[in-house]
This record gives structure tokens, C-alpha cells and sequence, in this order.
């Protein structure tokens, strides 16, 4: 049985250990506005924060400055525009219902509260929170890909639906510290808590991992001896 106290004891630990670690942690996805961040988290979908950043600062912001642009815009000309970063044709007309939302029910901006967010057409709880905690300053635990593995990982969730995960960790982060942590626990997962092959000798917080499947360093390789010469193989 999980003991909440402890957890959140153990999560305090974790999170002084990784703002050292990693103090310049923030949002990966490049905005100025919580427009331009619902734009760029709708483009995100199976695609890298770098790749989106590239199209949304060299095409989609420049040229599509408001919800009416995306609207106005003729949908071939928008697929184009977004192509590289992946299902150009769903991302499009998800973009565009979401702006003719906009339009219709928040007088073309985004709204700052999650019920009306996850009203919106392609937004979910994630992306509600994500956009509540970044662009509008509010405790909000978003749970993307990195901050479900970690979850998990470090013991604080059993769960494998991300708004269950995101049930469990707000009842052990202290509430100024949610979307901090969210930065944080990204920043770790791209960086040493990886999918495949974490780097658990680099962690900084593996003593607070229960995680069963560790990796160990690599043992040292023998030198390759001079000339090719195999170890062993007598000199000439």
C-alpha cells in the first residue's frame, strides 16, 4: 500500500534535486501568446517540440495571427503550411474548428478556465492543462509522455490513463510547484530518464527510484591493442 505522506515527502526531495539539476527547465514549445500555445500544442501532437517550433516560427505565426486567419484561410493552403509536422490534414481541420470556437464562443480567445477549454475541438486535458499552467500561470499538472513514464517510473502512480496520473500527483505536489515539476520531470525524461534505455548511473534522484528494471553502467571496454594485435596473441 502507497503511503501519501511519504510520497509527498519523497516528491519534495525529487523536486529540489531536479530544480538543481536542471534550473533552467521550461516548456520546450516556443509561444508569446496563449494563442500561439494552443496553436503550437495542436501541432504537437506526434511531433517533436523542435520540429513544431520550426514551422510555427518560420510559417504558421507569421501568416496566421488569429483565430479568424486560421478560419479565413484556404484549408489546401493550410495543409501545406503545417505539412512537416505530420497528419497535416487532421491538424488543419482541427485547427480550424478550434478557431471557429474561439469565434463563436470566446470572442476569438482563449479561455482561462479548463471546463471551456476541453470544449474545445482538439483539446484535451492535457493540452488544457499545459496551457493553463504556461500561458496563463496557473498550478496545473499537464501529462505528456515524459511526466507519464516518470510517474510511473518513480513509483507515484500505478495508473496508465493520464487523467488518473494526473489525479495521483496533485495529491503530492504542492500546488505552486505543478507546473514546475511538469518542466522538470520533461527535462529529466529527455535528458537521462529515457523510454528505452534510461541512464539510471546519471540520475540524480535514483536512490528515490523504485523503478525494477535499472540500468547499470557499461562495464569498461579492454583498450584495443597496438597494431590489431588481439589480447593474448603473442608478439611476432
Amino acid at each position: 500500500m502507497r503511503h501519501e505522506a511519504d510520497d509527498a515527502r519523497r516528491m519534495r526531495t525529487l523536486i529540489t534535486r531536479l530544480g538543481r539539476a536542471y534550473p533552467d527547465a521550461a516548456l520546450a514549445l516556443a509561444f508569446s501568446t496563449p494563442f500561439e500555445l494552443l496553436i503550437a500544442l495542436i501541432l504537437a501532437a506526434q511531433c517533436t517540440d523542435e520540429r513544431v517550433n520550426q514551422i510555427t516560427g518560420g510559417v504558421v505565426f507569421p501568416r496566421y495571427r488569429s483565430p479568424h486567419d486560421f478560419v479565413r484561410a484556404p484549408t489546401a493552403e493550410l495543409e501545406a503550411a503545417i505539412r512537416p509536422t505530420g497528419f497535416f490534414r487532421s491538424k488543419a481541420r482541427a485547427l480550424q474548428r478550434c478557431c471557429q470556437a474561439l469565434i463563436a464562443r470566446f470572442e476569438g480567445r482563449v479561455p482561462d478556465r479548463l471546463e471551456d477549454l476541453v470544449t474545445l475541438p482538439g483539446v484535451g486535458r492535457k493540452t488544457a492543462n499545459i496551457l493553463l499552467g504556461n500561458a496563463f500561470g496557473q498550478p496545473a499538472i499537464g501529462v505528456d509522455t515524459h511526466v507519464m513514464r516518470l510517474a510511473q517510473r518513480l513509483g507515484f502512480s500505478t495508473q496508465t490513463n493520464p487523467d488518473k496520473i494526473e489525479a495521483d500527483l496533485t495529491r503530492v505536489v504542492p500546488r505552486k510547484q505543478q507546473t514546475r515539476f511538469c518542466h522538470l520531470l520533461q527535462a529529466h525524461g529527455r535528458r537521462v530518464c529515457l523510454a528505452r534505455k534510461p541512464k539510471c548511473a546519471d540520475c540524480v534522484v535514483s536512490d528515490l527510484c523504485p523503478y525494477p528494471n535499472k540500468t547499470k553502467p557499461s562495464p569498461p571496454q579492454p583498450k584495443r591493442p597496438a597494431f590489431g594485435r588481439r589480447p593474448g596473441q603473442p608478439l611476432p
